[in-house]
């Protein structure tokens, strides 16, 4: 008999997995599809991490399937609580694998939980301390699931335990840029779609994307995702420096790609995320300029204040400054709400994403070349 610890889990798998773990326990071929939809119940609408509980199973395959696999998520290497409510995940996937992810609560109990889709990131955007992490692997589609897991257990977000739901949306806004791993950030989404399990509606599922142009339209057609750009400028000599990807797919290309991205309309609007930075990208004739670059598209600006880290080489506009831009934006008809940062405190807001054994190995870095220095 395998140990717990060297046994798979199938918590975070699609129905084709959990297919191929019943017929490795032994299910007959007639009876697998009935099994799957009974653990998937199970696993994804109740959140149930004991095979034992399983009671519409028989007890005989319970115990197969307890022989064979687990139901344990990833580990939960560390959980942080801001003062505003915003907790933050550090989850551990291997020896120095890890990523972060975010719930965010809104009104009421509402909230979005923003989720990861690799570990690292390739983007070296200047103002996102998440892209000074370099990127280690991408995340499987169960990895993936798997975050929502953590945090429905943590928010006891599950029928048994709660009539309402704590999150409500996911967003695609963690570590990593989705779109270098479509396949399995299209996988994941089936599974948190599937109305039989979490049952989270595509048009609360948002995918932000830093420019990666080819790739969108398969997102589109393939996930049915909301769309999110990480805009940030309006001039391409500004975004190539801001966003490094804009160089290889630059703002026309981004824009047209936009106007054809499947379904969108004023229902189904495009979120274009805009980072205000002082003196950089925050000025009165900017905000005309983006009116005008968005005129035609279905869309809603999200102003972010910018969130500080240590060594960025920028600093977050006045409040002032972000409130006149916004007017602009506002009376052009472009909702843009300005997001109030949240989660600072614990760095688990916006662009502070940053896997503990990273700023752990920075920190080194920085004490030994202090240490290094003549006297």
């Amino acid at each position: 008999m395998n140990t717990p610890d060297a046994m798979p889990s199938l918590a975070g798998l699609d129905r084709a997995g959990l297919r191929a773990a019943l017929l490795q326990a032994g299910v007959p071929e007639r009876q697998v599809r009935m099994r799957v939809n009974q653990l998937w119940r199970w696993i994804y609408h109740y959140g149930q991490q004991d095979f034992a509980a399983m009671t519409d199973i028989a007890k005989p395959l319970r115990t197969a399937l307890a022989e064979r696999f687990t139901l344990a998520r990833p580990e939960l290497a560390a959980r942080q609580v801001s003062t505003d409510g915003t907790r933050k995940y550090l989850i551990r996937l291997g020896p120095g694998v890890e990523v972060e992810s975010v719930f965010i609560p809104g009104v009421g109990r509402a909230g979005a939980l923003c989720i990861s889709s690799q570990v690292g990131c390739t983007l070296n955007c200047t103002f996102c301390h998440t892209g000074t992490q370099a990127l280690v692997r991408n995340l499987t589609a169960a990895e993936i699931v798997s975050q929502i897991l953590i945090a429905r257990d943590d928010l006891s977000d599950w029928p048994s335990a709660r009539d309402d739901r704590a999150i409500t949306n996911i967003v695609f806004m963690g570590m990593g840029e989705p779109l270098y791993n479509l396949d399995n950030v299209a996988a994941a989404m089936d599974v948190l779609s599937d109305g039989d399990g979490i049952a989270i509606s595509r048009r609360r599922i948002t995918v932000s994307t830093s420019g990666v142009v080819p790739k969108m339209h398969e997102l589109g057609t393939r996930a049915q995702a909301m769309l999110a750009i990480s805009l940030h400028a309006v001039r391409d000599e500004l975004r190539d420096e801001l966003v490094p990807v804009n160089r290889a797919y630059p703002l026309a290309e981004l824009l047209q790609a936009c106007r054809t991205y499947p379904g969108v309309s004023n229902a189904r609007r495009i979120t274009f995320e805009y980072v205000m930075l002082k003196g950089v990208n925050d000025s009165d004739a900017e905000a005309r300029e983006l009116v005008r670059l968005l005129a035609g598209i279905p869309a809603k600006i999200n102003l972010i204040p910018f969130n500080p880290w240590p060594g960025a080489p920028y600093e977050c506009s006045s409040w002032s400054r972000i409130e006149a831009f916004a007017d602009i934006v506002n009376k052009a008809g472009y909702a843009s709400p300005i997001r109030t940062p949240r989660g600072r405190d614990i760095d688990a807001a916006c662009g502070q994403l940053r896997s503990a054994s990273i700023k752990q190995r920075a920190s080194a870095r920085l004490k030994e070349r202090l240490a290094a220095r003549p006297a």
